[in-house]
């Protein structure tokens, strides 16, 4: 494990500039015979046990974006471990070679499912984290993970997906979720088809699930992440209005699972 100490300014486009002591470690966890390596993230100023957030990175594996996001938790009070779902040494460059890594677990949900929960459990089982009040949120690969954690019966508070994918193969099993639901979904992403919105909402009210679908109007997929650049044209873009909007969306159903 390695471990840094470091003042962390916030300055993403979301909740403007927030401080604090905020401290890094690197921690290797198995799933299987499967090493991994996630990134945990606290504010070593706090005291005591405090409700902890699982951040599961898009599909170029885990890097600085979910690190960035984990740090920004843990800023806010949460204690945030980014999971990593391909493995320790698995970063994959470019896009063709994160799609094939990232389709071997949409082809694969079980797999999917076991990795995202492996990441739980390593959050779960630190001693900052009260296990009893813990969310999961996830990034358009990550967003479809979180959502297969909510699917499996996964025991936690709630899940957030951003610009993620909605499908699954198995849309009977929302009658297995026990936690609240929040998707929030670019209006216009042409990477989630209405269809799969239509999809998900169905499949939601007929697992009565505890649900909301948040649509920012004009925003296509990646709308949080800067390094998306601006052109919409292709389909994935940043968008300033949607990523802080997106941000106090989040913030608010965190403040409600965990009262």
């Amino acid at each position: 494990m390695r471990t840094t100490m470091m003042v962390v300014a916030v300055l993403m486009g979301t909740s403007g500039v927030a401080t604090a002591a905020v401290k890094t470690q690197v921690v290797e966890y198995r799933q299987g015979d499967t090493t991994l390596e996630g990134y945990l993230a606290w504010d070593d100023a706090a005291q005591g046990k405090r409700p902890g957030v699982l951040v599961v990175h898009e599909w170029t594996g885990l890097g600085d974006y979910a690190k960035a996001r984990a740090r920004q938790l843990a800023a806010m009070g949460y204690v945030a471990f980014a999971a990593d779902i391909y493995g320790k040494g698995v970063r994959p460059k470019g896009p063709q070679q994160a799609a094939t890594e990232a389709g071997k677990y949409k082809k694969d949900r079980t797999l999917m499912r076991a990795r995202t929960l492996a990441g739980l459990e390593a959050l779960r089982s630190n001693s900052l984290c009260d296990p009893k009040r813990v969310a999961a949120i996830g990034y358009c690969f990550g967003g479809t993970c979180v959502l297969e954690l909510a699917r499996s019966g996964a025991n936690i508070a709630g899940v957030v997906s951003f610009h993620g994918g909605l499908d699954t193969p198995t849309p009977e099993e929302a009658k297995n979720i026990k936690c609240k639901v929040l998707v929030l979904h670019g209006g216009d992403d042409p990477h989630v088809p209405v269809k799969d919105v239509e999809a998900f909402e169905n499949e939601m009210r007929t697992g009565g699930v505890d649900w909301q679908l948040v649509v920012y109007g004009g925003a296509v997929h990646a709308f949080t992440n800067s390094e998306a650049g601006n052109d919409k044209s292709r389909g994935a873009a940043y968008d300033a209005k949607a990523d802080r909007r997106s941000w106090e969306a989040m913030k608010a159903f965190f403040a409600e699972i965990f009262k």
